[in-house]
């Protein structure tokens, strides 16, 4: 591979047909990035120092590190934002120079050291609990996401922290409190968020989206809070002593046939410790002190005009016990083309509603509202999947929402729906890139409903199905990424899959046995597996996946779904960084990589499906982040390194 060639975004998006124009992102609003610089230990010896290269960077930039004030690479690096130094240490003190037109720009901050190959942030989780029924519980790390809160350039962590007993949508039982921490990455907590009893805790009732919603430079959170939340100053949203949870002995309304039986068929479901009363809020906290900002009822409601009878819901929904209503979706969109708008989603199995929603000038704001009840939208409804994504399908330089089967335009109106239903796991990107814009890719349950289909292809432009492969029961999971260099674009299989397929939809070969995250990690422009806490590289040749990084004492969330707190590139180069909580869950680590590599591309950060998959990706059933362009080489002979 020519590993010279400047890898820069614009240059890669100019040579893609079609496909340049939807990807530039002109006007967008977008984060102020430092270079990150970093070093940690080197594979095989020395240190590995590694920064950002900026969408702002022209083509011809090259960098000087420097060691201790003195120059340390022979000549200007214009291959990659990584170099290793082999006399470096843990007491070196690197800087990086720019030069561009043959000028050296000044010496930015020094790198951040990371002796270990991660950086640790100490955790202390909230103090544990009794719930009404007489139950314990502590608590563990959850998701994560960044943001840059105070608008220094560097990135903040801001954690959600899960109770022991938090449940699905399909189970009754109390709950604990959920709670999200803000926290610097030198350790430093910045504040804590206390949701509070009304906001039951699970995988799909908390979706936290942290962006820049307004434009001033620095993150806000956002998220559905209820009565008797606090603040990270305090401050009590709504009622603090409100209770709105269903309690001990407490059942379903019969419905109008005065039968007591649920959508799964269980005759009588206490609705102990649901929360299907009261009011629902939405909130945009400050991202450097956690003071609530602006607060307004939640839209999709539960019911309009107030709190819903088991029949009202059920009709609603599709059952009467908040299994479907309370089953959350979020992301954020730049539907202007401009600043960034948040999504927030309700139901998906029945009856779908997204939300879009503006914050202006401290004013928080719904722009539009989908319903798949509205007229003229039936055929959206059932069509949701357990994530959403958000992508510039169209072209026209502002955001659809990806909600499964279906799309939303920006401006909230239906733009298309596919012949497939619910899904547990779907990719967007430029999975194919010898054709014209972006793809999806999911796996679906309901395989009866969708004909025998268990997964499909589409143009996400307009829903169309490029090709579809049999299953004879669900698929839970699947996965869409570049694992083999003699094929161009992305490779796909689902979990009851035994065949690795290409983008034409022919079997390749065996398909591995990982089908959770990928993630660019060693020094090639291949994609290697994350799965539970081990990172490993797909050999294409025999089939196999070898582990290249398996810490002992980190843990994954999530039960089954075992994926990290999060997945992103936080630091140094284009790169990927991933977070993972430590087992006593007093630590979160951030790890990097300790590859070189002869590449280099515009921090993925700054690439518009990418950032906004990121600020999505703890959204009910995690999944990791795509490039809206492929990095990698259109020919298969240029392919393997």
């Amino acid at each position: 591979m020519a590993a010279h060639r400047i890898r820069h975004l614009a240059a890669l998006l100019a040579g893609a047909a079609g496909v340049a124009t939807a990807h530039a992102a002109p006007g967008r609003s977008s984060e102020r990035l430092d270079r990150g610089l970093i070093a940690s230990p080197a594979r095989d010896g020395g240190w590995l120092v590694g920064w950002r290269l900026l969408a702002t960077d022209a083509p011809t930039i090259r960098f000087d590190v420097y060691r201790d004030g003195r120059k340390i690479n022979p000549r200007p690096i214009a291959d990659a934002t990584a170099f290793v130094d082999p006399q470096g240490s843990a007491t070196a003190r690197y800087t990086i120079r720019a030069l561009t037109a043959g000028r050296a720009g000044a010496p930015g901050p020094a790198a951040l050291m990371l002796p270990r190959g991660y950086l640790s942030i100490p955790l202390t989780p909230p103090p544990g609990g009794t719930t009404p029924a007489g139950e314990t519980y502590g608590y563990t790390a959850n998701d994560a996401s960044v943001g840059d809160l105070d608008g220094d350039g560097r990135y903040e962590v801001v954690l959600k922290w899960d109770p022991t007993n938090s449940h699905d949508n399909s189970q009754a039982g109390y709950t604990g409190n959920v709670f999200l921490d803000a926290y610097t990455l030198d350790g430093r907590r910045l504040w804590r968020i206390d949701l509070g009893r009304n906001v039951r805790a699970g995988a799909h009732y908390t979706q936290f989206q942290v962006f820049d919603f307004d434009g001033d430079g620095r993150a806000e959170v956002a998220m559905k809070t209820a009565d008797g939340t606090v603040d990270g100053t305090g401050a009590v949203i709504g009622d603090a002593r409100a209770d709105w949870r269903g309690h001990d002995g407490e059942v379903p309304q019969p419905d109008r046939t005065g039968a007591r039986v649920l959508a799964d068929g269980t005759r009588v479901a206490p609705l102990q410790g649901r929360i299907l009363k009261g009011p629902e809020y939405l909130t945009v906290f400050d991202g450097r002190s956690g003071r609530a900002l602006a607060t307004a009822p939640y839209d999709p409601p539960r019911y309009p005009g107030g709190d819903p009878t088991f029949e009202q819901l059920r009709d609603t929904w599709g059952d009467g016990y908040g299994n479907r209503s309370d089953r959350f979706l979020a992301g954020v969109a730049y539907l202007d083309g401009r600043l960034p708008s948040m999504i927030f989603g309700r139901g998906y199995y029945a009856r779908t509603t997204v939300a879009a929603w503006d914050y202006r000038g401290g004013t928080l704001t719904r722009r539009w509202l989908f319903d798949s009840a509205a007229p003229g939208n039936a055929d959206y409804a059932g069509r949701g999947n357990h994530e959403l994504s958000i992508a510039d399908v169209d072209g026209d330089g502002r955001d659809e929402v990806i909600y499964g089967s279906m799309a939303i335009d920006d401006d909230g109106k239906g733009l298309w729906t596919d012949p497939l239903y619910h899904g547990d796991a779907m990719h967007v990107a430029d999975l194919d890139p010898l054709r014209p814009g972006l793809e999806k890719w999911g796996v679906h349950e309901e395989v009866k409903r969708n004909g025998g289909i268990g997964s499909a292809l589409l143009d996400a432009r307009t829903g169309a199905v490029l090709w579809t492969k049999p299953a004879d029961r669900d698929t839970g999971r699947g996965l869409a990424a570049d694992i083999d260099p003699r094929h161009v674009g992305a490779e796909f299989w689902g979990s009851n899959s035994r065949d690795l397929f290409d983008v034409r939809g022919n079997a390749i070969g065996p398909a591995p046995r990982q089908t959770n995250f990928a993630l660019y990690w060693d020094g090639d422009l291949l994609q290697e597996l994350l799965d539970g806490t081990t990172i490993s590289k797909w050999d294409w040749r025999t089939g196999t996946a070898t582990p290249l990084l398996h810490p002992e004492d980190v843990a994954s969330n999530n039960g089954t779904k075992a994926n990290p707190a999060l997945q992103a590139d936080i630091l140094g180069d284009w790169r990927e960084e991933v977070i993972w909580r430590t087992a006593d869950n007093r630590e979160l680590r951030i790890y990097t990589t300790p590859y070189p590599t002869r590449h280099r591309l515009v921090t993925p950060m700054q690439d518009p499906v990418y950032r906004l998959g990121v600020a999505w990706q703890n959204t009910a059933y995690n999944q990791p982040p795509h490039l809206s362009y492929f990095p990698g080489s259109r020919t298969p002979a240029d392919r393997a390194e």
